[in-house]
């Protein structure tokens, strides 16, 4: 069980001798103090305050937070506190704490983890730090599971991202990055606001799914009898709202996706998707770069940011490069060779890329495009005119029709966001659904056919443009952090392995295996492994 812990059974006895002291320790109706970074702030001038004592004793400041370290100098104390905003001494001692309190409280069941309020004075230690001398000491939460032993932090990414709330506590700067996250959220959503969008909500469950080549989770709607999926993009919803009137809308909220799990990709995620009636790809274009100008000014960021060992120019105009200009000068396509497959075949077989050669010449470029441009476009870049195979909601360009009005947008060899002019001819989007719909045998991420939308299509929709941004990849970028998993405050992952106390000789202490004739006895110490390491690698992993 969750308590059987040696460690917790001892803080759950400290908990209870709280209460037999008269101390709740977990009391209600408690008001925060000012935060450290107050106090620190407010009474800096301690510091170089010229006389022998620095200290003023006239105040009386209540700090709150949760103890991170704790050292006992018989009839003293120093301990750090943490609160929101940092970290701050504090000392405590027994004289200056009501009678008895410092040896049956605060030296004995105060432990490191433990959340308290503290009253008293600022003084400023022989070392130079600022500090609070307690007069007054409180239990405001128990915490009976111990936190990790290493002060400077929890490292073990599985612990991590599967208890956020240790990691966080462990971790400040994870505290941080989140607290950038929601910033860079909020200031996308009011630079959408005043450039006159109107934000919207649209169903997160869909009966048929649409708006981008995914595969879709499935649930069922017990009311109507019928299955629904997780919507894997809002944007024939919302273009559907750009139909009946609304001529700029946006909306950023989850899409779901039933794909692998990678470094930039997790089965749920963040996306910013808006749509702008009378406007073009272009002005996509310019309105991201707008975007990146507000972000790095209200983020104070440097117009060169750092990316790993990658340095990232933010200086706008970003590069912009056709599709197939790439292919011959990023990729090495000679030109005469762009719209040839056979030609194209040959250029993949040649650097050993073995691929289907019954895919369409978009598809086979799309494959070149993956492992010889993607990685390449380091800083912010433009990726235009795309083939309009692969580009199954997009306008097709009035001088090519091979070619959509289209671009995507890379940073540090991410996709970051994916814009076009979007296509309002209802007899071609019918045909193009019919065409992504023959293919769902061989693709299961194919578009689903909606014949609702093409008829929404058929009422007239303005000539419109939309883009989605990706707001995890966004932040991943602007973060420094190289996983998705950084970036969202609760990840996916596999169901948990049994913990097994090392001790228990009934079962496996990797897996928890019970069945004694799978296991086998560990070769040194105490327990048993299974006897069949490939079952017990799959068990322990949830599959």
């Amino acid at each position: 069980m969750i308590f059987d812990n040696h460690y917790i059974q001892e803080r759950i006895k400290k908990a209870e001798k709280l209460k037999e002291e008269g101390h709740n320790p977990y009391p209600a109706n408690i008001a925060k103090g000012i935060s450290s970074a107050e106090f620190l702030s407010i009474h800096a001038p301690l510091k170089t305050q010229d006389t022998e004592e620095k200290k003023d004793e006239t105040q009386r400041i209540t700090l709150t937070g949760r103890i991170k370290f704790i050292r006992i100098m018989g009839k003293a104390a120093f301990a750090k506190l943490e609160d929101s905003a940092g970290l701050v001494q504090i000392y405590y001692t027994r004289d200056d704490l009501p009678e008895g309190f410092y040896n049956t409280v605060a030296k004995r069941l105060f432990e490191v983890g433990d959340i308290i309020q503290v009253t008293g004075y600022p003084f400023v230690t022989q070392t130079g730090e600022l500090t609070l001398h307690c007069l007054e000491m409180m239990i405001v939460s128990k915490s009976i599971s111990p936190l990790p032993e290493k002060f400077h932090g929890l490292t073990d990414h599985e612990t991590r991202y599967r208890q956020r709330y240790l990691d966080m506590i462990m971790n400040p700067e994870v505290r941080e990055s989140f607290v950038l996250r929601s910033k860079i959220v909020s200031l996308t959503r009011r630079f959408f606001e005043e450039k006159g969008f109107l934000e919207v909500e649209t169903p997160m469950m869909h009966p048929i799914p649409g708006g981008a080549n995914a595969k879709p989770f499935i649930t069922h709607f017990n009311a109507l009898s019928i299955d629904n999926y997780l919507r894997i993009a809002p944007e024939l919803y919302l273009k559907r709202l750009i139909v009946g009137g609304m001529e700029a809308v946006f909306e950023i909220n989850r899409n779901f996706r039933n794909e692998g799990m990678d470094h930039t990709h997790n089965p749920e995620f963040t996306m910013l998707e808006y749509y702008w009636a009378y406007h073009n790809f272009e002005d996509l274009m310019a309105l991201t770069e707008a975007l990146f100008e507000v972000l790095k000014t209200a983020l104070a960021l440097p117009d060169t940011i750092t990316y790993g060992e990658q340095q990232i120019d933010l200086t706008t105009p970003f590069r912009k490069i056709k599709w197939e200009d790439a292919l011959v000068e990023i990729a090495g396509v000679e030109r005469e060779q762009i719209r040839d497959k056979a030609a194209l075949l040959s250029f993949l077989g040649s650097h050993h890329i073995e691929v289907d050669s019954a895919l369409s010449l978009a598809k086979i470029q799309e494959e070149i495009f993956d492992h010889f441009i993607e990685e390449k476009l380091v800083d912010p870049t433009f990726l235009t005119h795309y083939p309009i195979d692969i580009s199954p909601l997009a306008r097709r360009n009035d001088e090519d029709p091979q070619i959509a009005d289209r671009f995507e947008f890379f940073i540090a060899g991410k996709e970051i966001a994916n814009g076009f002019n979007e296509l309002n001819d209802p007899q071609d989007q019918l045909e193009r659904f019919k065409a992504q719909a023959a293919q769902k045998e061989s693709d299961d991420e194919a578009m689903h056919m909606d014949l609702d939308y093409v008829r929404a299509l058929s009422y007239a929709m303005p000539p419109t443009a939309g883009q989605g941004i990706g707001i995890d990849r966004l932040v991943m970028i602007l973060t420094n952090q190289h996983s998705i998993r950084d970036v969202l405050l609760f990840p996916a992952m596999k169901p948990e392995a049994p913990k097994v106390e090392s001790g228990n000789e009934t079962a496996c202490k990797k897996c928890g295996n019970t069945n004694e004739d799978e296991l086998k006895p560990a070769k040194k110490g105490k327990g048993f492994f299974c006897i069949d390491g490939a079952a017990c690698k799959k068990r322990a992993s949830g599959d």
